[in-house]
């Protein structure tokens, strides 16, 4: 079965909006286990936009499941991530200018950098270090040699999609995508846009996924039934796609 990981970093968006102490981050992925999540993920970014490294700290004491910890290859955020040794650590490309996460690794041109990377965070005791990458069979065939053990497909351009064969085709890119990752011993992870709509589409198109991680859209679903509700509903969509 898919295990759901919900994303929290926009909880924490909205509350540096106003430099307040609320909404807690922390306290919603608390919230987000209590209704039915199998893990929480945070992406600490390098301009600390949205989670903070206090965050940081309270996340790794209280989550009780699985626990993503997503950043980029900077070697300040990686040493964190060191330090805090989450079950997962994905690695992500990072933008200063970008609104949020906009493409995959290019793991073929920075293959030594990412190596090293994986190495580092295997050699903290990170069990488990995932790319986030695009539906390219180039660039997941040379993840093995990265050492890392999975991969999130970016599964933004799915989401995005204007008409029904467009999505189609993006979900054969993903299908054929995890496919090959699974051939290579991988694990697949997902994300990027997946939401209440186009999850039950994803979930019969794309074979091998572990796990999902959804933010955005339950978040913003929180805003008119509450959060606990919003991860209910994403729950029973992600058991029970079809």
């Amino acid at each position: 079965m898919t295990r759901l990981l919900i994303n929290i970093d926009h909880v924490a968006t909205l509350r540096n909006a106003r430099r307040e102490a609320f909404p807690d981050p922390v306290a919603a992925a608390i919230l987000c286990e209590t209704a039915g999540a199998d893990g929480i993920v945070f992406h600490l970014r390098e301009d600390r936009r949205h989670i903070v490294d206090a965050d940081v700290e309270r996340l790794r004491a209280l989550v009780q499941g699985k626990l993503d910890f997503e950043h980029s290859l900077d070697p300040g955020i990686v040493e964190i991530c060191c330090r805090t040794r989450p079950h997962l650590a994905t690695l992500v490309p990072e933008r200063r200018e970008e609104v949020t996460t906009e493409g995959g690794l290019d793991v073929k041109h920075h293959l030594g950098p990412i190596h090293d990377t994986v190495l580092q965070l295997h050699d903290a005791g990170i069990g488990e270090v995932a790319l986030f990458v695009d539906p390219d069979l180039d660039q997941i065939a040379a993840v093995p040699d990265t050492g890392a053990d999975a991969i999130e497909l970016h599964t933004g351009e799915f989401a995005n999609a204007s008409t029904a064969e467009a999505q189609t085709h993006q979900a054969g890119l993903l299908a054929d995508a995890a496919r090959l990752a699974h051939q290579h011993g991988l694990a697949v992870h997902a994300g990027h846009g997946l939401d209440y709509r186009n999850y039950p589409a994803f979930a019969r198109a794309v074979p091998h996924v572990a796990e999902v991680s959804i933010g955005f859209a339950i978040v913003a679903r929180a805003v008119f039934c509450g959060l606990y509700e919003a991860v209910r509903d994403m729950v029973r969509l992600v058991r029970h796609p079809y």
